[in-house]
């Protein structure tokens, strides 16, 4: 059976995950990556600290495989921690993970698998990796995977298609839309296909040391979820104080800095109206907060840059000027019916059936086929 490295966090997610693999007779590594060493409570669950690592070893220990670390801080720092702060101060709204996806963990775990001489990557997603042939436009295919070329000159394209996975309320396909096709190719996601609460019950049964970890944090670097201290600490310039702008134009509070602020906001404004007001604009260069009622935080259209492209949009025919797809711009939000545009420089316009609450600057749009993830890309403003 071919070898498999699996990125293991200490968590029961990533431990049921090796022990899957193993018990499938692959011949099984667990990695952990060292990304981030910070002061925290002994009780605050994190997947990147010291703690992370020494309990995935305890519990590679458990079910019989080998296991080591690599320490990545330098690049996590470079890749995640400054971008997602530098973000924040311009008042855009960033997602870390999908920063440390595409950055870090699994170019990191491909380059260890190669080092290693092993076959395969795997980690604990929630989302399904399969593999699909179809025959593209060979000047027009936006992925291009194992080719051969037909009789016809037409590119015969073998790609890995990246799937929800089967529980609605842990799929990640959304943080995974990063992934290019050579690691789709050599990556498996065996959690993809159960729910939730019998990967515990798995952990439970066997005793792992995981078994009854709690879930990590949203953001595994940041004690929790506060921001506002975390980015003040590291970038104490952005503490700069500025106006709350209302819908009128008049100015109605201080805000403490913009990066304490994101799209869609109620709490934490530290102003006293008679109707609930929201963020609705974060403008970094007048440093100013401008709020509104709640529909007016919701948005039709908004444009999208960064692109990654995971299924190939053109088959026989050109790639299409647009095309209709469902779009989530939150992880847990529920993807809807919006129409994709191509427009200049490589970017699209998303225009939604009806508006959307409160997608931000930073934050990924994620296109969707059925089950089936299209790609992705990073909200840069409205339309």
């Amino acid at each position: 059976m071919p070898r498999v490295i699996v990125g293991m966090s200490g968590g029961v997610d990533s431990s049921v995950t090796a022990y899957l693999l193993k018990e499938q007779g692959y011949e099984v590594e667990g990695l952990s990556f060292l990304l981030w060493e910070a002061r925290i409570r002994s009780d605050f669950t994190t997947c990147c600290s010291l703690q992370a690592m020494e309990a995935a070893a305890k519990t590679a220990r458990h079910i019989g495989i080998s296991y080591s670390t690599v320490d990545v801080r330098a690049d996590f720092i470079d890749k995640v921690i400054e971008p997602f702060v530098d973000a924040y101060t311009k008042g855009i709204t960033p997602n870390p993970c999908i920063l440390c996806n595409r950055h870090i963990k699994f170019p990191f775990l491909l380059n260890e698998a190669e080092k290693r001489g092993a076959d395969l990557i795997a980690t604990g997603h929630y989302a399904r990796v399969e593999t699909e042939q179809s025959i593209v436009n060979s000047r027009e295919s936006i992925v291009r995977s194992q080719e051969t070329h037909d009789s016809d000159s037409r590119l015969i394209t073998r790609y890995s298609l990246l799937k929800r996975g089967i529980d609605p309320k842990k799929d990640q396909s959304y943080v995974l839309y990063v992934l290019r096709q050579d690691e789709l190719k050599r990556l498996i996601l065996p959690l993809g296909n159960y729910k939730k609460e019998d990967v515990r019950d798995i952990a439970k049964r066997l005793d792992l040391p995981a078994a009854q970890r709690p879930e990590s944090q949203e953001i595994c670097f940041i004690e929790g979820k506060n921001y506002f201290k975390f980015i003040s600490e590291l970038s104490p310039v952005a503490c700069m104080p500025g106006p709350i702008i209302d819908m009128k134009g008049k100015i109605i509070g201080t805000h403490k800095g913009i990066y304490g602020y994101t799209i869609g906001q109620r709490k934490g404004l530290g102003i006293s109206t008679a109707h609930p007001l929201y963020v609705v604009k974060i403008d970094a260069v007048k440093n100013a907060i401008h709020v509104g009622p709640h529909d007016a935080a919701k948005i039709k259209e908004f444009v999208v840059d960064g692109l990654n492209w995971i299924m190939p949009l053109g088959r026989c025919d050109a790639t299409p000027r647009h095309y209709r797809a469902t779009v989530k711009v939150r992880s847990m939000m529920r993807d809807e019916p919006a129409r994709v545009d191509f427009i200049d420089g490589g970017m699209v316009r998303v225009t939604f059936d009806e508006p959307q609450w409160a997608p931000a600057p930073g934050q990924s749009a994620v296109f969707y086929d059925g089950d089936r993830v299209i790609g992705g890309g990073v909200i840069i403003q409205d339309a």
